[in-house]
């Protein structure tokens, strides 16, 4: 195995960044073994996929697209090379983000949560049994692993949210109601929160979300089109959430998606209590 640290950062409330490019030989590394130094581990594999590791070491897969998502490194096209899965949070229905839920939450037996009306959908077509589509609403907080463990809640995303599906009985393609779109606030052992956005536009929300939950980190999306465009993903996390970290997510895989970290770096500024902006690569993570 292989790390090569690419930055290390003194930060405030003694948490430390890291950011290590990985081979695939370090996919399989034990999440018990990383739980051992009590960081939150923040792994992005392209658009929305990212997979948290938490102080304790519970493994959370959030919007698995990677099987055909052409950011993923090839180490990580193959599903097992993830590793141990605990828990799949799927933001909403479009297939970049829900394309490879299904089949993690079957291989490992993990749940998948998502928006009620998507989770209905995916039981009532037998995608997954009603046991592994748990459904979850706006506002409403999930204690997965128990009251001491992570705590995750369901809020607002501005998008929409449809299931594509090939009726495997006329071999024709379907279109299903997808719920509504969520984002999800993660809170993790220690404290340390992660809000990722999924996809979404600016709605003035955003403020009185950030007011309630206090994210440290916000994964937000800056590719446009579809989603917020880099000027406008820059204001809310500069002007309206204030976290302390932001990590631009959702760019660059197809051609739509024009925004890039560069236009959302210049856009966010360099003023005294702006966010700071981690720009990793897919197949690179975070350590908080």
């Amino acid at each position: 195995m292989f790390s090569r640290p690419s930055a290390l950062v003194s930060l405030p409330l003694s948490m430390s960044l890291c950011l290590r490019a990985l081979t695939a030989g370090l996919a399989l590394c034990s999440a018990a073994v990383f739980a051992q130094n009590g960081k939150t581990e923040v792994l992005w594999l392209g658009q929305a996929a990212t997979r948290i590791t938490t102080p304790t070491g519970k493994v959370i897969m959030i919007d698995p697209w990677l099987t055909s998502n052409p950011k993923t490194p090839a180490g990580y096209k193959v599903l097992e090379a993830v590793g141990k899965v605990d828990l799949v949070l799927v933001t909403h229905a479009h297939f970049d983000h829900f394309a490879d839920a299904p089949a993690l939450a079957r291989m490992h037996k993990a749940p998948m949560y998502g928006p009620a009306g998507m989770n209905q959908t995916v039981a009532a077509l037998g995608i997954l049994p009603v046991e592994l589509a748990p459904r979850f609403g706006k506002g409403g907080t999930n204690m997965p692993f128990g009251p001491a463990g992570v705590k995750i809640t369901a809020v607002h995303a501005e998008h929409s949210s449809e299931l594509a599906y090939k009726n495997a009985a006329t071999g024709k393609d379907e279109v299903h109601p997808g719920g509504e779109p969520v984002g999800f606030i993660i809170e993790m052992e220690n404290g340390f929160k992660v809000w990722h956005m999924g996809d979404t536009g600016v709605f003035g929300d955003m403020r009185l979300i950030g007011d309630m939950y206090r994210p440290d980190l916000v994964l937000i999306p800056i590719g446009g089109h579809f989603v917020m465009p880099p000027a406008d993903a820059a204001m809310v996390v500069r002007d309206m959430i204030k976290p302390k970290f932001a990590l631009p997510i959702h760019y660059g895989t197809t051609p739509q998606l024009r925004g890039t970290p560069a236009e959302f770096e210049a856009a966010l500024g360099k003023a005294p209590g702006t966010p700071r902006m981690l720009v990793v690569q897919p197949g690179e993570k975070v350590d908080f």
